[in-house]
């Protein structure tokens, strides 16, 4: 029915005529509606999207073209200048009306907004990350109501604090003339970033709910974990409860693995606060993906009155112990964390949102995600300080898969206003967003911010914006405020357990020095242009971050753009390139290392296989090192929007070459090589937690097939070990035969894996490649198709592909002459022609 709200009742499996007429269950309705909205400054209303923002709504409703196609990103910047209004009509039965206390609540408002319940302003909101409630017990009636939310355009409100101010803040990442993102808490990404176009959406962006209940309401639990070992698990349930006043209840604990515990409390008008304290025998422990079981344990509690019903809250609770070990030791400053007692290296990404408008990101989105995650055997995502703490799904999801979170707080790359004003504000989200997140047992860390401290010290701020002895003094002060008072303070007070961090590098990537010292953004690839071979002397404590852009897959490239703008320096490309010195570096890097090719189709291949192969010395160098360096969590995971960037993995969540290399390198017995000083050294590396036996098959190939040296070792690996097995020089394992002529071929045998990697002597770009004659057979299977491969020569960076939509289980990987290589592809795709869409290419393919 248009304009009709209609509620989605979830009454907490709880009946109505279980209950007297006195004690009622609490009610939560999510509201799904079909909405209106239109230009404040003008009477022409459209349908919308809630939940959703303006950008979409006019994408859907024919006013705006596609934003993320062709240069149109240029075309729709008078959107962010502009008020919006949204109105929404739902009907009410008088059942609801019943209760003493109705409430409604918006999870996310986006984010200067006025909100009206039939003409009455109940909501007024300053703050994107947080949510705001009201009491409409007097506002709502039986029948019709009319919601109204007016948007206030997020240039309009923050332009009087940027004038009124003594300087400009240096967010450079801003793509405006003046730096207005520091005065909103809106993410910061909206604004522009060398990865992410200029979108300042409005907007509700999460969903509405409304609550009604007599009597008392659970308002929150946190749930501590006073112990944990093997025999026990203690833990105390602190409990918020309201009440109209004061009355008799129980608390009743309860979850499949242990007795149901029963307390009696006495309630007070007002806020109570109370603990109840749970003993679970034997209890399973969560585990980090990769070492064990993400075992969780469904809790839910009840609140009684009476034997009734009329609150209840569910909580899925990992058991798990987490310990950041930041601390002097005799090799500098280290970072790692010990999860339940074991030193555990980190492997993984920084995730950024999954899009420039926050309303697309849905359930299937984060399924796939953390789907990826789990089979690029990563065990941690950082939640970058640019984006948005994201959704209560997120968490939920990196929980049952055995995700750590790094979770930054949004701030990053630039300074901060320090007024009573802002601080309030900060406070306000601090405080919603550390409640709301702090039981998941994923949740390892809170950081207060992304690159500001190395920034202030590093980046020449206080030159390029001309900031007086007194300017500096200022925001030195305000930054201490913010990051090392009032955000550690927070987390202190309400979720003590976990580690905070006030800036994460803490360290400079251009001092070697600093390379001992905790965590590090190498940022000497890309912006130093320094080698890929710099990664494997440029080794920190915890890298946190480093990256290499490529262009994404030519489906992808077609999405937003024609084949006439298939040229790296068309406006459509640079349009969907936005680092400052994007594609001549991609190209600068590629003439160092491969042979140019000729046409744009090869030069996305190419981009894509040294992102991939430039980030694997990165990759094995951080675990190679290991214990030195226990952790490489790479820039960056995902997309916001189809862009040429660092990540592996694009909009469409189609994989980049890295990704399958990511795959490869975070596998948890992995083999590495390197050559230092004229000396070739293998190393075997075991994130395990248990001791394995393994076989290392380790051989010197000609290009056509023949073995120049071979070693096969059978291997008792300790567990979380890292262990030498050759140290040769390079002239005597070679004999006869140059760099450019052979290959190293190690096979990594274990647990019924076969992991093979190859290891190269020479520059590609002078690797003596033959046009291959490659035999390939496909054959259907349940899940999609089997392809198996032989080539007559070596074959470098192999990548298949097709027109049908599916995922590879392998792709971009070496083949060594006349062996057998068979590859899983998986479909819902079938009844295909699939071996006449097979494509391949290889590096010889584009010379």
């Amino acid at each position: 029915m248009k304009n009709l709200i209609i509620f989605s009742i979830l009454i907490s499996s709880i009946f109505f005529q279980s209950c007297d007429v006195d004690v009622k269950p609490n009610i939560s309705e999510t509201i799904n509606a079909e909405w209106k909205f239109k230009q404040a400054d003008t009477d022409n209303w459209h349908d919308a999207i809630v939940p959703g923002n303006v950008h979409i709504d006019l994408e859907n409703s024919g006013i705006i073209e596609n934003p993320f196609y062709g240069t149109n990103e240029e075309d729709i910047q008078w959107i962010e200048k502009k008020d919006w209004v949204y109105e929404g009509v739902f009907e009410v039965k008088n059942e609801l009306l019943e209760y003493e206390n109705i409430e409604i609540e918006f999870e996310g408002l986006d984010t200067y907004s006025d909100v009206y319940l039939n003409d009455e302003k109940i909501i007024t909101s300053k703050n994107m990350f947080i949510s705001y409630s009201a009491l409409i017990s007097k506002h709502i009636k039986e029948g019709e109501n009319k919601l109204k939310v007016v948007f206030h355009s997020p240039i309009k409100m923050a332009m009087p604090l940027f004038e009124k101010s003594k300087y400009t803040y240096p967010a450079d990442n801003d793509r405006s003339k003046e730096h207005l993102s520091v005065f909103t808490r809106k993410a910061p990404y909206h604004y522009g970033w060398d990865w992410g176009p200029r979108f300042v959406t409005s907007g509700i962006w999460r969903p509405i709910n409304i609550k009604a209940w007599n009597n008392s309401i659970i308002r929150d639990i946190h749930i501590v974990q006073d112990n944990l070992s093997d025999e026990k698990a203690q833990l105390s349930f602190n409990y918020e409860i309201e009440s109209d006043s004061k009355e008799d209840v129980t608390i009743e604990i309860s979850a499949k693995e242990f007795s149901v515990v029963n307390k009696e409390l006495k309630l007070e008008s007002g806020l109570n606060k109370f603990v109840v304290n749970v003993t679970i025998d034997n209890p399973k422990k969560w585990w980090p993906n990769g070492m064990g079981e993400a075992y969780l344990y469904n809790i839910i509690t009840k609140l009684k009155h009476n034997d009734k019903i009329i609150s209840e809250k569910k909580n899925r609770v990992g058991l798990r112990t987490i310990e950041v070990i930041n601390e002097p030791d005799s090799l500098g400053e280290s970072f790692y964390m010990k999860v339940n007692g074991k030193p555990t290296f980190l492997k993984g990404a920084n995730y950024i949102p999954n899009d420039s408008f926050l309303g697309r990101v849905t359930d299937s989105v984060y399924q796939q995600n953390f789907k990826n995650a789990v089979a690029s055997n990563m065990n941690m995502l950082r939640v970058w300080g640019g984006g948005v703490y994201e959704d209560d799904r997120f968490y939920e999801l990196a929980d049952e898969n055995g995700i750590l979170i790094w979770q930054d707080f949004m701030f990053a790359c630039t300074m901060y206003p320090s007024d009573d004003d802002f601080l309030k504000n900060v406070e306000d989200e601090a405080i919603y967003n550390i409640k709301r997140l702090r039981n998941h047992a994923s949740l390892a860390m809170w950081c207060g911010n992304n690159e500001i401290q190395v920034g202030w010290d590093n980046w020449g701020w206080q030159d390029s914006y001309n900031y007086s002895e007194e300017d500096q003094k200022d925001l030195l002060e305000g930054y201490d405020k913010l990051f090392n008072k009032l955000l550690p303070q927070k987390v202190k007070e309400l979720d003590g357990e976990k580690f905070y961090y006030p800036s994460s590098p803490i360290s400079n990537w251009a001092n070697k020095s600093d390379f001992s010292i905790a965590d590090n953004h190498y940022w000497g690839v890309w912006w130093g242009k320094k080698t890929f071979e710099s990664f494997n002397d440029m080794v920190p404590r915890f890298m946190s971050e480093f990256g290499f852009q490529s262009f994404p897959e030519m489906k992808t490239i077609s999405e937003f753009s024609e084949k006439k703008d298939w040229d790296i320096d068309s406006d459509i490309m640079k349009s969907h390139q936005k680092s400052s010195i994007g594609n001549v570096t991609i190209k600068e890097y590629m003439e160092r290392d491969y042979i140019m090719p000729n046409n744009f189709e090869d030069f996305v291949y190419l981009s894509q296989v040294m992102q991939a192969e430039g980030m694997r010395i990165a990759f094995e160098a951080h675990r190679r090192n290991k214990p030195f360096n226990m952790g490489t969590l790479y820039w960056q995971f995902n997309d916001v929007w189809p862009v040429v960037s660092w990540s592996g993995i694009d909009y469409f969540g189609r994989w980049k070459a890295m990704q399958y290399f990511v795959k490869k390198s975070f596998e948890p017995v992995f083999t590495s090589a390197v050559i230092t000083d004229g000396i070739l050294q293998v190393n075997v590396i075991s994130d395990l937690i248990h001791s394995q036996k393994i076989t290392s098959e380790l051989k010197i190939v000609t290009l056509n097939g023949e073995t120049v040296w071979s070693r096969n070792q059978e291997i008792n690996l300790a567990e979380n070990s890292n262990i030498v097995i050759l140290e040769e020089d390079i002239e005597k394992l070679l004999s006869n035969y140059k760099a450019n002529e052979v290959t190293l071929m190690m096979n990594t045998i274990y647990e019924n894996k076969n992991i093979e990697s190859t290891f190269l002597f020479s520059k590609v770009k002078k690797l003596k490649l033959t046009k291959p004659d490659i035999k390939v057979v496909s054959s259907a299977n349940k899940d999609g198709y089997t392809i198996t491969l032989i080539s007559d020569t070596f074959l470098k960076n192999l990548q298949l592909s097709t027109n049908t939509e599916g995922n590879w289980d392998n792709n971009y990987f070496d083949m060594q002459a006349n062996k057998e290589y068979t590859i899983q592809f998986t479909t819902s795709e079938k009844n295909v022609d699939f071996s006449k869409s097979l494509m391949l290419k290889s590096i010889r393919n584009t010379y």
